[in-house]
């Protein structure tokens, strides 16, 4: 498989950072963005596998990050992220074609397992496996 190419949202730099030295030697092709509008921006300039978007950041949120990409007919599988789960953010995130919604802290290689399962789903849509 050739290397994932994921976006990742979320506030939390610290967080962004963990992630790109874990992510580094994992067959991932990492972008990351710290607000909803600056995955939009890269979202519509750039393809990605899969989006995962944290639920809770300041501005836009990434339920509202999904039904933006989801009105512009974006096709990247989305996975959701959340330290604070609420069943109605899961529900609206999964009505919304939300591939899962995970919560924090998830073990990376529960979290890498999952983007390769939206990346395949997301590839297999694209016709390109």
């Amino acid at each position: 498989m050739s290397a994932i190419r994921l976006l990742l949202v979320d506030d939390e730099t610290e967080f962004l950072d963990l992630m790109r030295k874990r992510l580094s030697r994992r067959n991932v092709e990492l972008t990351v963005a710290a607000t909803g509008d600056e995955a939009l921006e890269l979202a519509a300039s750039q393809r990605f596998d899969v989006i995962v978007l944290d639920v809770r950041m300041p501005g836009m949120d990434g339920i509202e990050v999904l039904e933006r990409l989801r009105s512009v007919d974006h096709r990247a599988e989305v996975l959701l992220l959340t330290g604070h789960a609420s069943v109605e953010s899961a529900r609206k995130g999964l009505e919304l074609g939300a591939f899962d919604y995970l919560l924090k802290p998830v073990p990376i290689n529960e979290f890498l397992f999952r983007v390769q399962d939206a990346c395949h789903r997301s590839r297999l849509r694209a016709g390109r496996e």
